[in-house]
């Protein structure tokens, strides 16, 4: 769940770091050390009260191994499921946001767009495109009662918006069915109004009725308790637009042109049969995917309908290769990433930095570092300004290697209603939520 009251630190790489920076340490207590020099750090007045009522791991608990994985409550019968809204404040109402309706699409991506996650500094702002919400609100078996809008009663404009889809999400051997929250955003005029809360009291309401107990989401400061702290990464395509608009800024004691043959790529992928994805590919990429997801700690339980879904090709939206053996046309490997560009702001020459997301890679015959060079190469030809990913799954053995930066920007994933014993290192993890 991320909402523009919690941006994901900045997008932006820290030109404090060189590529050969440390990251934060990896082992189980790192996150006990983050979450104790956070809670130095609050006043008593600043404590998570709403996050204290709910059911997800609390500080206090950080470290207590005698408390039991999984739900943290029994399920309720549906029929003490509150079965009306929460109150919202008398000026607002609820909606139900049709996200096959081009005017609602509309109002979504506008609400988004103006004031939806920015980096620290407000430089950049992301700007999800109408294709790619309709991408992410509808998964096979979504639930449109689960597009939550709110509207102000008498211009009838919406002022706020929270969503959520259901995945299956396997922690360790058992398959959870969830919701993933997303989306939470709150008109900036209207921040001090305590919507958030009621919408997330609300979305968990209707997630409730369809018999579903927990959730899945992330985001970019410390709430009780992160399941793990991931870190971004970005690998430069467009040098020169990126020290442009301030995303980076070149290095102590090189020159545009350096920095510009430092990133220079080859002109074409370098695999031999690495190819775009089709849809006679799903039901092999969906082998390839399950077996490689089955070794993290918490996954996605993907079936043939979710691969079609979230990894066939949809321009502007997800990019999906794989390589193809040409002796035996056996699927051997897999890449994709999906576009989530930034508005810029304040830039007289730029309005938009095209950024690809690293998504899910699976590398079997192909060296991972080979596989991935051939997605930056991919990525270049589609005119992206920059590469980004996550340190989870296999990804941080290629990050250094192909001159990816570490960035300022920290995402803390969250479990609702489901209790992981120990923090897991990011290697453990094999979620990406957009």
């Amino acid at each position: 769940m991320k909402d523009n009251n919690s941006p994901p630190g900045s997008p932006k790489v820290n030109p404090d770091h060189t590529s050969e920076a440390n990251t934060l340490p990896k082992d189980d207590s790192s996150l006990e050390n983050i979450v104790r020099r956070f809670q130095d750090s609050m006043s008593l007045s600043k404590r998570h009260k709403f996050w204290e009522t709910q059911p997800v791991g609390q500080f206090k608990d950080v470290g207590d191994t005698s408390l039991p994985e999984g739900p943290i409550e029994p399920p309720t019968p549906l029929s003490e499921v509150k079965q009306e809204p929460y109150n919202l404040p008398s000026q607002y109402e609820w909606t139900t946001c049709d996200m096959d309706s081009e005017e609602t699409c509309n109002e979504v991506y506008n609400l988004l767009k103006n004031n939806y996650v920015e980096d620290d500094e407000n430089m950049f702002r992301f700007n999800y495109s109408k294709e790619f919400l309709r991408w992410a609100l509808r998964p096979p078996g979504y639930y449109k009662s689960w597009h939550i809008g709110v509207r102000a009663k008498t211009s009838k404009k919406l002022v706020a918006f929270i969503t959520g889809v259901p995945a299956r999400i396997r922690v360790r051997d058992e398959v959870v069915k969830m919701a993933e929250i997303n989306f939470l955003c709150v008109h900036k005029k209207l921040r001090t109004k305590r919507l958030a809360p009621v919408m997330i009291k609300e979305v968990t309401r209707r997630v409730h009725l369809e018999n579903i107990w927990q959730a899945a989401y992330t985001a970019g400061v410390v709430l009780p308790t992160p399941i793990t702290t991931c870190q971004y990464w970005h690998r430069s395509l467009n040098p020169k637009k990126l020290i442009d608009v301030g995303f980076s800024r070149l290095g102590p004691r090189m020159t545009m042109s350096r920095t510009i043959k430092l990133y220079k790529l080859p002109d074409q992928p370098v695999t031999p049969g690495f190819r775009k994805m089709e849809l006679r590919d799903v039901p092999a990429v969906t082998r390839l995917l399950r077996q490689y997801l089955s070794q993290f700690v918490v996954s996605p339980d993907f079936d043939e309908n979710d691969v079609e879904h979230w990894l066939l090709p949809t321009e502007d939206v997800v990019d999906s290769y794989l390589v193809e053996s040409p002796k035996t046309h056996d699927i051997t490997d897999f890449c994709s990433f999906y576009s989530l560009p930034s508005s810029i702001l304040g830039n007289q020459n730029y309005s938009i930095l095209k950024a690809a997301y690293s998504y899910y890679n699976v590398s079997t015959k192909t060296p991972l570092l080979q596989l991935m060079n051939d997605a930056l190469i991919v990525a270049k030809k589609k005119d992206f300004d920059v590469f980004n990913a996550l340190d989870v799954m296999h990804n941080e053995s290629f990050l250094k290697e192909l001159k990816f930066g570490p960035g300022d920007g920290q995402l803390h994933y969250y479990l609702y209603n489901y209790r992981i014993r120990n923090a897991l290192r990011t290697s453990e993890l094999g979620l990406v939520l957009l």
